[in-house]
C-alpha cells in the first residue's frame, strides 16, 4: 500500500524553529522528521524513522559481513558493573544518574562495554568460543553541558557499538581491521567522506584508538594531517621534541626589573628595548610562559599544576583534558593564587634567585610540568617569581628540572608530523565511527578469563567500535540539501518516489494512482501526495522540503498523456508518457 499525505502523520513547518544552529537542525524540523522535547533530546517522526531505519540496515548488512552477531541491551543499567572499572566515577557530570524506589543506583548508559563483557563471561568459558564480534544499535544519554546543534551534539543518540572477543592480541588485531574494513564499506555506501585519524582512547582505555571523521566546517573536532599521509586528532598529535642541547658555557641566569610585563606581548617589547640581542630581535618563542591550572580530581580534590611551554604557544584545553583524565581542568582562578602566594602572577617561573621555586626541589607542593620542547640546554626568558621581575638565561636541565612533560600546547598549521611525513594543515571534522583496541582493561576488571589450549585461565583481549547513527543522519542532511529543503541520496531517503497529484480534475488523481501501483509494482517506495484541496503550491512546496529524490507530478499534462518526472539533485524535469514513469525512473 502507498502511504498516502492525506493520512500521515506529518506536518511541515513555514518558519524555522528559533533554537536552529545548523541547516540540518533547521531542516529536519521544519520537514516533520524530529521534533524537540528538551535540549538534546528529540522525537522521531514517521519521516525521520523511515531515514534512520535505512541507515541502520547498512550499518547491520556490514556488520553481517564482518561476522558480528547482533543483541540489544537495556539502556538502564545498574551502578555496581561501572563501580568496578571505575567509570561510575570517571564520567564524572556527563552520566545520567538515578535511583529507583529503594534507592539502588542506577544509569542511562553512555557506553556499554562493561555489560557486554559481563554478558560473554555468563556464557563463554572456552578459547574455542572464541573469535567472537557481537553489536547492538542502541540510544545512548551523556549529559552534555550544551547540548546544541540538532542531532550532532545531543543528550539522547543511537548508536551501533560493537565489541570484539580473542584469546590473543594477534586475533585482536584481525578482529580490528576487520570492522575497521566494515566501517570504511559502511561510509562509501552512505557517500559520506572520511579521513582516519589517529584518536586518544580517553575514558574507554585500550592502546589502539582510530576515529573516521567527515571533514565539515561545522565539525566540533580539529584534526590535523600532512601531506605524507599523518592523520590524528588534536588530542592525540604528539609533538616532536628537539634534541638536547648543550648545557656548557651557557651564560649564568641574569635577573632583570621588568615593571608592567605581565603578558608574553609587553615581555618581548620589554627585553627588545632594554635587553636587545645583537643577531635577531626577541620573539615570544623565546620566553618560558607558565600557565597555571586547577584540576579537579574524582572526589573533589582540587590541584594546581604548572605548566611550562614556549611562549609562542597557548594551551589546547581539550588536549589538556586528555592528558589530565579522568581530572576536569580549567584556568586557576583568583582564589587559587591567594592559596598560593608562592606563584606570583605575571612573573611566574621556575627558578628564583630566592631560592627553587618549582620542579623536582620544590617545596611548594605544585607540580612543574613542561612542554615537550622544553629540553635540557634549552635557554629562557621567563618569570623570576618576584613581582615585576623577569630572568634570562634560565637554562633547562641546569637551573630547573620539571616533574614531567605534558604535551597541552596547540597545534598549528606547519608544525612537523611526529612521523617525519611533513608539515601538518589543520581541518575540522565531525566524528562519525570509532574504533578502539580496549585490550584486557575490561576483562581483567569484570574476570572474564577463559580455558586457553593448555587449559589454564587466560584473559581475553577486546575491541570496542562505534558508529553515531543519529549523527550521521544529521551530517547527510547537511550535505544533501539546497535553499528549498532536504535532498536525500537514494540510499537513505525516506521513499523512492514521491508522487504529486495537482489540481482539481479526478483523471489527474486516477492518472496518479495507476501510476502509485505501477511503481509499487515496480518494488518502488512511494511516498503519495493525494490531499484533495491543497493548491499545487503549497504541494511542490513540501515536496522541495520533505527531499525525497524523485518527484512525479501528475497535472494538467495528464490529459495529453503526460507526466513530469523532477530530479531534486540536479533540478533536471522531464516529460514521460504517463505509461513510461517506470521505464524513466529505471533509466
Amino acid at each position: 500500500m502507498p502511504t498516502r499525505l492525506s493520512n500521515y502523520f506529518l506536518r511541515t513547518l513555514r518558519e524555522d524553529p528559533a533554537d536552529a544552529e545548523v541547516t540540518s537542525h533547521r531542516l529536519l524540523v521544519r520537514a516533520g522528521y524530529i521534533r524537540r522535547q528538551a535540549p538534546g533530546v528529540f522525537a522521531w517522526l514517521p519521516l525521520g524513522l523511515r531515514v534512520k531505519a535505512k541507515i541502520e540496515r547498512i550499518v547491520r548488512e556490514e556488520m553481517e559481513n564482518a561476522g558480528a552477531h547482533e543483541v540489544h541491551f537495556p539502556a538502564l543499567l545498574p551502578r555496581e558493573p561501572y563501580e568496578v572499572t571505575n567509570r561510575w566515577t570517571e564520567y564524572g557530570e556527563a552520566l545520567f544518574r538515578l535511583q529507583d524506589r529503594k534507592g539502588s543506583d542506577y544509569l542511562l548508559a553512555p557506553t556499554h562495554e562493561e555489560v557486554f563483557t559481563l554478558l560473554v563471561k555468563d556464557l563463554y568459558s572456552s578459547y574455542k568460543d572464541l573469535p567472537l564480534s557481537i553489536y547492538q544499535i542502541q540510544d545512548k544519554y551523556r549529559d552534555e553541558a550544551r547540548p546544541r546543534a540538532g542531532l550532532l551534539r545531543g543528550r539522547e543518540f543511537t548508536m551501533k557499538d560493537a565489541y570484539s572477543f580473542d584469546i590473543s592480541d594477534e586475533g585482536l588485531d584481525v578482529s580490528y581491521q576487520a570492522q575497521r574494513d566494515a566501517y570504511e564499506r559502511i561510509f562509501t555506501r552512505l557517500g559520506l567522506e572520511y579521513v582516519i585519524v589517529k584518536a586518544d582512547a580517553g575514558a574507554m582505555g585500550g592502546s589502539k584508538s582510530e576515529e573516521f571523521l567527515h571533514p565539515t566546517p561545522v565539525g566540533e573536532d580539529t584534526f590535523v594531517r600532512s601531506a605524507g599521509g599523518y592523520a590524528a586528532n588534536v588530542e592525540a598529535f604528539e609533538t616532536l621534541a628537539p634534541e638536547a642541547l648543550p648545557i656548557e658555557g651557557q651564560p649564568a641566569p641574569i635577573v632583570f626589573d621588568s615593571p608592567n610585563t605581565p603578558t608574553i606581548l609587553s615581555l618581548v617589547d620589554h627585553v627588545n628595548d632594554h635587553q636587545a640581542r645583537t643577531d635577531r630581535p626577541w620573539h615570544a618563542a623565546d620566553t618560558l610562559k607558565n600557565v597555571v591550572l586547577a584540576l579537579t580530581h574524582p572526589g573533589g580534590t582540587r590541584e594546581l599544576v604548572v605548566v611550562g611551554m614556549p611562549g609562542d604557544r597557548d594551551v589546547e584545553m581539550k588536549r589538556a583534558e586528555v592528558a589530565f583524565a579522568p581530572a576536569e581542568v580549567e584556568a586557576a582562578t583568583e582564589s587559587d593564587f591567594a592559596k598560593h602566594p608562592a606563584l606570583v602572577k605575571g612573573y611566574i617561573g621556575p627558578w628564583s634567585p630566592e631560592g627553587p621555586v618549582l620542579g623536582e626541589e620544590s617545596t611548594s607542593g605544585i607540580r612543574f610540568l613542561v612542554d615537550p620542547r622544553v629540553v635540557d640546554g634549552t635557554a629562557w626568558v621567563t618569570g623570576a617569581n618576584l613581582h615585576e621581575k623577569h630572568v634570562l638565561s634560565l637554562v633547562a636541565g641546569r637551573d630547573f628540572t620539571a616533574d614531567g612533560v605534558v604535551d597541552i600546547a596547540d597545534v598549528r598549521a606547519g608544525d612537523p608530523a611526529p612521523d617525519g611525513s611533513g608539515p601538518v594543515e589543520l581541518a575540522r571534522g565531525m566524528e562519525i565511527g570509532h574504533v578502539f583496541q580496549l585490550g584486557r582493561k575490561y576483562a581483567e576488571a569484570l574476570g572474564l578469563k577463559v580455558l586457553d589450549e593448555n587449559g589454564k585461565l587466560a584473559t581475553v583481549t577486546m575491541g570496542s567500535y562505534g558508529i553515531g547513527i543519529t549523527r550521521i543522519l544529521a551530517i547527510i542532511a547537511e550535505l544533501h540539501n539546497d535553499d528549498k529543503g532536504l535532498i536525500w541520496p537514494a540510499a537513505v531517503a525516506p521513499f523512492d518516489v514521491h508522487v504529486v497529484a495537482t489540481g482539481k480534475d479526478e483523471a489527474v488523481f486516477e492518472a496518479a494512482e495507476r501510476i502509485v501501483a505501477e511503481l509499487e509494482g515496480a518494488r518502488y517506495e512511494v511516498l503519495y501526495d493525494d490531499r484533495p484541496k491543497v493548491s499545487p503550491g503549497v504541494k511542490f512546496g513540501d515536496a522541495e522540503l520533505i527531499g525525497v529524490p524523485k518527484i512525479v507530478i501528475a497535472g494538467r499534462g495528464v490529459a495529453d498523456g503526460v507526466v513530469e518526472v523532477w530530479d531534486r539533485a540536479t533540478g533536471e524535469r522531464t516529460q514521460v508518457p504517463l505509461d513510461g514513469v517506470v521505464a524513466a525512473l529505471q533509466g
